[in-house]
């Protein structure tokens, strides 16, 4: 077929009965294999990251060298989850999710037999995999749900697993590592993926569904998205944010110790601070968006997320007293917390049976987020210092916000 299909609206209207929001300990137990997918993905990373030095050490590398191969998993993730955004709804997302782990899980294989040439493919498959896994765990979680609130929630309910992980993966890791070391981490991780891969490779369920969707071709499907109401400023206000965000913490580190002194044992605290703030603030503001009947419309707690998230970016660069900095830090977690969790509430809901394919596109963008974020906060660096930094992404997320007034509530 050459049209695309209709996506529902998101709207703020009163919701209909069928779309009820289930309670949260409900949908944890409808997708517990998802949620816990959703975790595993974070995993081969957070074990490169914190054992870098070892790890280079074992491969006769510098710091310096091996550190900057995670730069070749961003640029896998951006090019296949674009080549592969319009693919993701064409088949069962439970297949492509499982594709993703069992790639997870060797890739991660490969990076535990410790050689500079393993470690390469390592984090290009890694980012490979995660590019496919991300949103097809997503898309299949929201599937579950409908196209409603709860549908919306289930997607939230994924990327607050990844921020919950995100902020406790380093210190569980650590400790087994402690016993079989880095690469015996490494090889649990892969060991852990495969067997979610094959669970997922069992679990048919929307096969029937997917094979009585209408499929649209390939570059068909980038015009339906385009065509898809706010989609456009949603995805840019993705990287705009994530852009902000991460070339915030890139320098986060630096900014405590130049100001206060601060010694990487205790800024590991600040660091606690800031992702325990995240999680609260998109498992909260998750529940929020996607409530039935709803309390405040998505959108317009898409814009208080950016109004909260640029003062805070702007009044950090410039604060000098540590409990106000510590304050913003909590602030401005929670304000992009709030803004990534309303961006992919909006795509779910309005994406309708593209909804897969958005939120691939909307994973590659942040990918791509990630590196303007750490070049834009280098940039400020080098030109007024850490206050120049933070102006500069202060700037981004104020891009975003501008950016918001096209995404309007549906009618």
């Amino acid at each position: 077929m050459t049209g695309h299909p209709a996506a529902p609206a998101s709207g703020t209207a009163p919701a209909d009965p069928a779309d009820a929001v289930p309670g949260d300990l409900a949908m944890i137990r409808a997708l517990w294999p998802v949620l816990l997918a959703s975790a595993a993905g974070l995993l081969p990373f957070t074990v490169f990251g914190t054992f870098l030095v070892p790890i280079a050490e074992g491969a006769d590398e510098t710091v310096a060298a091996v550190g900057g191969l995670r730069g070749l998993g961003g640029l896998a993730a951006l090019a296949v989850g674009v080549a592969l955004a319009p693919l993701i709804d064409r088949l069962p997302k439970e297949w492509t999710a499982a594709a993703g782990l069992l790639l997870l899980g060797l890739s991660s294989a490969l990076g535990a037999t410790g050689s500079f040439l393993a470690l390469t493919a390592f984090c290009l498959l890694v980012g490979a995999a995660t590019s496919m896994l991300n949103p097809a765990l997503t898309a299949a979680a929201a599937d579950r749900f409908g196209s409603g609130g709860a549908a919306g929630r289930a997607a939230t309910l994924v990327t607050a697993t990844q921020s919950l992980t995100a902020m406790l993966a380093a210190p569980v890791i650590a400790l087994p590592a402690l016993v079989w070391g880095w690469q015996g981490t490494l090889s649990a991780v892969a060991a852990a993926s495969l067997l979610l891969g094959a669970l997922f490779l069992v679990r048919r369920r929307s096969a029937a569904r997917a094979a009585e969707r209408p499929r649209i071709g390939y570059l068909a499907t980038f015009r339906a998205l385009l065509a898809i109401p706010g989609a456009v400023p949603l995805l840019l206000i993705a990287f705009l944010r994530t852009a902000a965000f991460m070339g915030y913490l890139a320098y986060l580190a630096a900014f405590y110790d130049a100001r206060f002194g601060l010694t990487p044992e205790v800024f590991a605290l600040v660091w606690t601070l800031s992702g325990g703030s995240f999680f609260v603030g998109n498992y909260l503001s998750g529940r929020l968006a996607n409530a039935a009947p709803p309390r405040i419309g998505t959108e317009a707690l898409l814009t208080l997320g950016l109004v909260l998230a640029a003062a805070s970016t702007l009044g950090f660069a410039f604060t000098t007293s540590l409990p106000l900095a510590l304050a913003l830090t909590a602030l401005q977690a929670v304000g992009h917390a709030v803004v990534a969790a309303c961006v992919v509430s909006l795509l779910v809901r309005r994406s309708g049976e593209l909804r897969g394919s958005a939120l691939a596109v909307n994973a590659a963008g942040m990918s791509l987020g990630v590196f303007a974020g750490a070049a834009l906060g280098g940039a400020g660096l080098a030109a007024a210092g850490l206050t120049g930094a933070g102006t500069a992404l202060g700037c981004c997320v104020l891009a975003a916000l501008v950016a918001s007034r096209w995404v309007r509530p549906a009618r």
